[in-house]
């Protein structure tokens, strides 16, 4: 069995910075890429970013430049470092682990960025 715990989320001023981790256990096998959602009440739940086995990474319009995705292989561990955090970045954040034969997500951890 998979598992992912999120964690890193909590209250800063906007400007400010955070990084999230991903930490996965358990036996998982051919990875085909990692992503960090995000879900605001009242909106759909949408792709942050994302980085494939090859390392090739994407962002939504609203964070690139800002946000940069990673992951340390031997550590079994993902990041989401965010910079120049906005209000508008408030949300919970998931984080998800798509392989060959499944996709998992972890709880999700809030980030919430004052004004």
């Amino acid at each position: 069995q998979v598992q992912l715990v999120e964690s890193g989320g909590g209250l800063v001023q906007a400007g400010g910075s955070l990084r999230l981790s991903c930490a996965a256990s358990g036996s998982i096998f051919s990875i085909s890429a990692m992503g960090w959602y995000r879900q605001a009440p009242g909106k759909q739940r949408e792709l942050v970013a994302s980085i494939t086995r090859g390392g090739n990474t994407d962002y939504a319009d609203s964070v690139k430049g800002r946000f940069t995705i990673s992951r340390d292989i031997a550590k079994n561990t993902g990041y989401l470092q965010m910079y120049s955090l906005k209000p508008e970045d408030t949300a919970l954040y998931y984080c998800n682990l798509r392989t060959s034969w499944n996709d998992y997500w972890g709880q999700g951890t809030q980030v919430t960025v004052s004004s």
